[in-house]
């Protein structure tokens, strides 16, 4: 008999670590795919990526449900929409924060996200934080401040808030994730694309676009975001949601390093103080997270 999608995400440590690795690894290309194109805006880019993002999460989704698509869609309910609308805003905020500051400060703010999460969990589902952690969150929120500052002094605050609001909006859609964490969600999250492709559709001066730009949007869409939470959302099966967060964290360990190789991007001195302490933070913080044996920054 076949393998189903059920039987192949069987759980398993080993290929749960692949995925948050994989998955991780996939995201942390964005960077240098936002500089590649050559002249689409960014209104253009956010219609094509998030077409190239729904039809990526659809496909796997008719994949999953084995004839149940409609279904599965039907299934959708306010907190499906709510995760489709806030990821559809962070993918949005994850573009606009790329072209109006450098990769480094984007991918080190959003490296936040899982103390953002702990936080928004504390004051929204009432979860407990202990002291070392909120000590933790303080330290992070410092490296974020530096980091937030530089950007002010080289002209970049527009960028360094954008970046903000993506972890904002990533945290609340972590949060609602775990409100409906006993559904599959991958439907309402493919929605996230069609959100973002209909603020472009209305937003952006020109839908025309070259080959060479619409390549790279489809490839931003569907490789590097769709595979990517793709990745990150199976492998939360397979391992402690803290052990997620560690793995992943390539992504923000990475992106500075893709963009410097492939784009010649380098990072302030002031930039990379605030990303190693937030960093620093974000592997201590997910480290007494999984000694505790509780959830940090990802599917509970």
């Amino acid at each position: 008999m076949p393998a189903t999608g059920d039987q192949i995400f069987q759980p398993s440590h080993a290929l749960g670590v692949i995925l948050a690795l994989a998955g991780g690894t996939m995201l942390s290309f964005g960077g240098p795919i936002v500089r590649m194109f050559e002249e689409a805006d960014g209104w253009t880019v956010m219609f094509y990526r998030g077409l190239a993002f729904f039809a990526t999460l659809f496909a796997i989704v008719c994949w999953r449900s084995r004839g149940r698509v409609i279904e599965r869609y039907r299934q959708i309910d306010r907190i499906g929409l709510a995760i489709a609308l806030c990821l559809g805003v962070g993918l949005i905020a994850y573009v606009f924060a790329m072209l109006n500051t450098t990769v480094a400060n984007v991918t080190f703010v959003i490296g936040a996200s899982p103390l953002a999460t702990a936080l928004l969990a504390w004051l929204v589902l009432r979860e407990r934080i202990s002291l070392t952690s909120a000590a933790i969150l303080s330290i992070a929120l410092l490296g974020v401040g530096i980091m937030v500052l530089e950007g002010v002094a080289a002209g970049r605050l527009k960028g360094n808030l954008i970046a903000l609001g993506a972890v904002v909006t990533y945290a609340i859609f972590i949060i609602l994730l775990r409100k409906a964490r006993n559904f599959d969600m991958l439907a309402a999250t493919s929605l996230a694309g069609l959100v973002a492709a209909a603020f472009g559709f209305f937003l952006a001066d020109t839908l025309a676009i070259s080959t060479h730009d619409l390549i790279v949007a489809i490839v931003f869409g569907s490789v590097q975001i769709g595979l990517g939470f793709t990745f990150v959302t199976y492998a939360s099966r397979h391992i402690p949601a803290a052990e997620v967060t560690l793995l992943t964290l390539t992504e923000t360990i990475l992106g500075p390093v893709w963009a410097w190789l492939v784009v010649g991007e380098v990072p302030s001195i002031w930039t990379l103080a605030g990303g190693a302490v937030v960093l620093s933070c974000v592997a201590l913080f997910a480290i007494l997270a999984l000694r505790e044996n509780r959830p940090v920054g990802g599917t509970a």
